[in-house]
């Protein structure tokens, strides 16, 4: 398997491993700590999400630990706001525009999302 190849691979599990982090912190808000308001959960659970997925790109995916943590950190902030806002535009317009349904859309989005989100992270974030 070619280094690209297992580059990649490693972006799977990692955005596996913060997917199932930023849902358990959902669910540990929601059933144990009684946070009355699911979207404020989901906003606590996002940022631990979102943590986990940096330090996972920074020290696994892309082994990129020789440029500044702080100036990572900030581009990854800003790719990501970006993303996220891209992400909910073609959400908007797929499903509150054109009246398609929300589920084709979201996965749309979602593909959209990972895609820019390899790309910006290894030409952006933590680029050598």
């Amino acid at each position: 398997m070619s280094e690209s190849a297992r580059e990649v691979l490693r972006y799977v599990v990692n955005g596996i491993a913060a997917t199932a982090i930023h849902y358990s912190v959902l669910l540990t808000c929601m059933e144990v700590l009684s946070v009355p308001s699911a979207g404020l959960a989901n906003l606590l659970a996002a940022a631990f999400g979102i943590a986990a997925s940096f330090l996972g790109s920074r020290y696994f995916v892309f082994r990129s630990a020789g440029d500044s943590i702080t100036a990572q950190a900030a581009r990854f902030g800003a790719l990501y706001g970006a993303i996220a806002v891209l992400h909910g535009s073609v959400l908007a317009v797929w499903t509150d525009w054109f009246k398609f349904d929300y589920r084709v859309g979201f996965l749309i989005a979602t593909g959209l999302q990972m895609s820019l989100s390899y790309v910006g992270n290894k030409l952006i974030v933590f680029r050598s």
